[in-house]
This record gives structure tokens, sequence and C-alpha cells, in this order.
């Protein structure tokens, strides 16, 4: 139980902790949404809960559908309902720990892949004017990545409790909650 709290705790404070600083937005921006955050620690923690292979596998895939959902988002070349996509990845990132869905590696890579596209898409649409796109770049992979990190070490220390199963269940059932959430706020 010590390790969720830990694990939680951590979670809660990453946000507040890069909120004043320097400009570098590309590093910051997946921290200003709860919709980025939450995804990207999911995806963390699912491939924890997948395990083997998976746990690096599942969190590379992401990233890299993601450096090219940037490159899209930069050119301004439309992707149809991306937003939808980034709320829809929380709510079945969520579903699928809450669940503890096993499925192949290949199979979670290219789903995170579809999500990664669209996280991607929306840091590299919404990069400031006069950013240096390969310094955005490099923020956003590397503070995704960092987010993937807490997520599966989260992931590891809470299964290691004696019902961390279950208490990763809980967290993954409250992401999709918060999934459900932002998918309403994107239809209305």
């Amino acid at each position: 139980m010590r390790n969720l709290c830990y694990f939680l705790l951590l979670a809660l404070v990453i946000k507040p902790c890069f909120a004043h600083g320097f400009t570098g937005s590309g590093w910051i921006h997946p921290l200003t949404g709860y919709d980025h955050m939450v995804a990207m620690i999911a995806v963390g923690a699912w491939s924890a809960q997948l395990g083997g292979k998976a746990i690096w596998r599942v969190p590379t895939a992401f990233v890299t559908a993601m450096f090219l959902g940037g490159l899209l988002g930069f050119k301004h070349i439309p992707i149809p309902a991306t937003e939808f996509g980034i709320a829809i990845s929380v709510l079945i990132l969520g579903l699928a720990i809450m669940i503890e869905c096993k499925i192949g590696i290949i199979l979670a890579a290219f789903g995170v892949a579809i999500f990664g596209i669209c996280h991607g898409y929306a840091h590299g649409y919404e990069i400031p004017q006069n950013e240096n796109k390969v310094i955005y770049v490099c923020g956003f992979l590397t503070t995704t990545i960092c987010l993937h990190i807490v997520g599966a070490v989260g992931g590891l220390l809470i299964l290691g409790e004696k019902n961390g199963r279950l208490y990763l269940r809980i967290c993954g059932a409250i992401a999709m909650l918060i999934g459900i959430y932002l998918i309403f706020r994107v239809l209305h």
C-alpha cells in the first residue's frame, strides 16, 4: 500500500513541478492537460501489467508514432477527430488496465501507436510560432518517455503489493472515468 501512495503522490505532483519555469513548451506540453498525462502514464502502467518485453516495446511504439504524429501536426495535415482520439485513448487504456487486458505485444503496440499519432499530432499542431521545432520535439518526446517510466515503475510497484492487481485495476478504472469525462467534453 505504501508503494501505491508513493506512486499516486508522484503522479499528482509532476504537473505542478513543471507549472512554472522555462519557456520550453515542448517539455511542458504533455503535462498541461490531464488527457495527455493520464494516457501516457496509463501506457506505462499497462505495459507493466502486460509484462515481459511489453514493458519497453509498447511505450516505444507510442513514442515512435507520437513523433510521426508530431510531424503531421507541424504541417497541419488534417487528421479528423484528433481530440476525440486523445479522449478515447484515455478511456481505452484505462479499460485495458481495469480488465487486465492481456493481448499480444504486437497488437498492444499497434493500438497505442494509433493513440500516439493523435497525441503527437496535437503536440505538433499546437507548437508556438517562434519555437525551435527540434527542441520542441525533443521536449515532448522526453517528457512522454518520463511519463511512461512513471507509469511502468508505478505499475510494477503497485503489482508488488499484497493486493496490487486490484489496486492497479482501480487506477485503470479511474483513468477510464477520466476518459469518459474527456469524451463528453469533446462532444459538447
